[in-house]
């Protein structure tokens, strides 16, 4: 197998997170929309859980895509 082809499907691979990383931004926001929605008093309480949540999982979608170009470029 070429140098090049292996490094392309190793960066696909490594990609394949963002897949994850969706699922879960999703994940996150539908739940606070439904726990706001049964209880709109608690809003200011969860929305900065969200937005935690929401950057912790967006982290591991920069890590798999930095690991992706690592494979690819390095």
């Amino acid at each position: 197998m070429e140098i090049e082809a292996a490094k392309m499907i190793g960066a696909g691979l490594a990609a394949i997170g963002l897949a994850g990383v969706g699922v879960g931004i999703g994940n996150v926001f539908a739940t606070t929309i439904s726990t706001i929605g049964r209880n709109p008093s608690i809003q200011d309480r969860v929305a900065g859980l969200m937005w935690i949540g929401f950057a912790l999982v967006e982290a591991i979608g920069l890590f798999a895509l930095l690991v992706a170009f690592m494979v690819l470029f390095g």
